[in-house]
């Protein structure tokens, strides 16, 4: 039989250490008639070491944090915080009372599904800073841009906008420019955590962490949902990114105080 992940499980306090010893236990019984053999130990290792990497995972429920972990598993999608492909996020679950672990894809996991479709040539998204767009057509979709070629004054210098583009195989070509009012507007509209930092001056949610990183991602989702070929693999993702057992998206406080950047929460 397979997982069952809507049945109740018993959670783990908050704030409650687990043993290397005993969390492997817990997940190889959860695991043992979904993953067997080197691809069931190695599922085993990945996650121990996530939880060993961000403590703030271990008071989470203990049956979300490992549908969080099979979620990225299935899409075969690394949990290594340093490739950016998939992030597991500890969130404060308001409406059941409990910290839960969320599955959110990384803008490079997008990347991966779209390259291991075999149908893009080019796929690219950037941030633009002040006084480097030089035009934008919408609508024939040319862009010319004059980049900052310092580095480092490029990287501090304030963002104007975002620009996503793809081109197919084929030679057919999209590409999208949001202003960065227009991307403050599409998050005040869709994260509530977001709205709530807004309000009360604080800097919880991911849009207020790291705006940029977040608007890669959006831009990314944007751009592949509604024009770009939709692969398997790239649908399962585009559903499960940021859903919540009950079918919701995970729009709570993050239980994480090393924040690192994990591009956006859905819906697009």
């Amino acid at each position: 039989m397979p997982l069952d992940l809507t049945k109740p499980q018993q959670s783990v306090p908050e704030k409650t250490s687990q043993s290397k010893t005993g969390l492997a236990a817990v997940i190889r019984a959860k695991i043992a008639n979904t993953l067997t053999g080197k691809r069931g130990e190695q599922f085993v290792t990945d996650v121990v070491s996530l939880v060993n990497s961000n403590p703030a995972l271990a008071g989470c429920d203990q049956i979300s944090l490992i549908s969080a972990c099979l979620q990225a598993q299935m899409l075969n999608l690394s949990l290594n915080r340093n490739l950016g492909q998939a992030w597991i996020v500890p969130f404060e679950d308001r409406k059941h009372g409990r910290t839960t672990a969320t599955f959110q894809v990384g803008y490079k996991g997008y990347v991966q599904l779209a390259i291991r479709s075999g149908q893009y040539r080019k796929l690219n998204v950037l941030a633009l800073k002040e006084g480097e767009l030089v035009h934008w057509d919408p609508l024939n979709e040319d862009i010319e841009v004059s980049l900052i070629p310092d580095g480092e004054e490029r990287a501090k210098t304030d963002t104007i906008g975002y620009y996503a583009m793809f081109e197919y195989i084929n030679g057919f070509r999209k590409a999208i420019y949001w202003s960065k009012e227009r991307m403050t507007e599409h998050a005040l509209k869709y994260s509530q955590a977001y709205r709530t930092d807004k309000a009360k001056g604080w800097k919880n949610s991911f849009w207020s962490k790291d705006c940029d990183a977040m608007a890669v991602k959006t831009m990314l989702r944007q751009l592949i949902s509604k024009w770009g070929i939709m692969s398997v693999e790239m649908q399962q993702a585009l559903e499960s990114d940021g859903c919540l057992e009950d079918g919701s998206f995970a729009d709570g406080n993050i239980i994480e105080g090393d924040f690192i950047a994990s591009p956006a929460s859905p819906p697009p």
